[in-house]
């Protein structure tokens, strides 16, 4: 019997990943973070993100997670940081805990309003009008402090659902770059079409830094509809076709979803593009299976 191939990278750079947490809202789901965290940590990503909810909703749990990776492993940890429910002061005051804590990397963003994503943003009085603020205030907030983050900011390949078209949409991502930030990490979408036609359009606009596509590693279909629909991403018909029948197959839901995440970074990397990041929801599986598709060990990911 031929073996089946196995994509190979040995003629082109190595790949490099980051990967996105949630913070946990239980003891089980806490260790089911851990345990991703330590499965991935020897995959040595960039970066690892930790996210905020919906108006800030899991702020502590956000900086407890955040300060424990900073502690307990090797991963560089990098903190959402939003504008919502909080006064420039003391969102402030949260950059200088993390910085003290070891955390020298932002995810700076408008953030969801506290009724969710859908729901009107209304900048809190005293607070940040919107992520150019946020970014400019952490860069003139103490010099020596600002110099020294590494901010990244968030971009909709598909239209931000709040969008005034895409010159607006390009002229608000260079106003972040202006700001201060140092690379954009994309929403998630399934076309590499999607992602090299925005790439276009923000390198028109004078966008120069990186642009990071986002890579959804969601293995339950609806779910994965639903935010979908809240946050403008497109799902293609060919992948209603692949989920067709696995609402209780879960195994094969996993495998499907590693390949379709896997497929759509080979083509991006055939285009150029060497950075990935992972919205893993704290399935390590998911996200290991990824990464061997594409060719990294946590060998090779070390060399690299």
């Amino acid at each position: 019997m031929t073996r089946p191939a196995i994509p190979s990278q040995a003629t082109k750079d190595p790949v490099r990943v980051s990967f996105e947490f949630f913070p946990p809202k239980s003891e089980a789901m806490n260790a089911r973070l851990w345990e991703t965290v330590q499965r991935l940590e020897p995959m040595a990503p960039a970066f690892v993100s930790v996210t905020y909810g919906a108006g800030g909703s899991t702020r502590e749990r956000t900086h407890d997670t955040v300060r424990r990776i900073a502690a307990e492993t090797a991963l560089p940890p990098a903190a959402h940081l939003t504008c919502v429910s909080a006064t420039k002061e003391e969102v402030l005051a949260v950059a200088e805990e993390y910085w003290q804590a070891g955390v020298k990397h932002i995810v700076a963003l408008r953030g969801d309003p506290p009724a969710g994503m859908g729901a009107k943003f209304e900048a809190h009085p005293g607070g940040f009008a919107d992520s150019v603020d946020l970014i400019r205030g952490l860069r003139e907030h103490r010099p020596e402090l600002g110099k020294c983050f590494e901010i990244s900011v968030s971009c909709y390949p598909e239209l931000h659902p709040e969008n005034l078209g895409w010159d607006a949409e390009i002229a608000f991502l260079k106003a972040k770059q202006d700001a201060g930030a140092d690379r954009a990490i994309t929403q998630f979408f399934f076309e590499p079409d999607v992602y090299l036609a925005f790439l276009e359009k923000a390198r028109a606009g004078g966008v120069t830094m990186p642009i990071v596509p986002g890579i959804m590693l969601q293995p339950n279909f609806n779910g994965l509809k639903r935010i979908a629909g809240l946050c403008g991403s497109s799902i293609p018909a060919w992948l209603h076709t692949l989920y067709d029948g696995l609402d209780e197959d879960e195994e094969t839901r996993d495998l499907v979803t590693a390949n379709v995440a896997a497929d759509l970074c080979r083509k991006l990397q055939a285009e150029g593009v060497e950075d990935f990041h992972f919205y893993t929801l704290n399935r390590a599986g998911l996200a290991l299976s990824t990464c061997r598709l594409l060719g990294l060990n946590p060998q090779s990911a070390k060399a690299a």
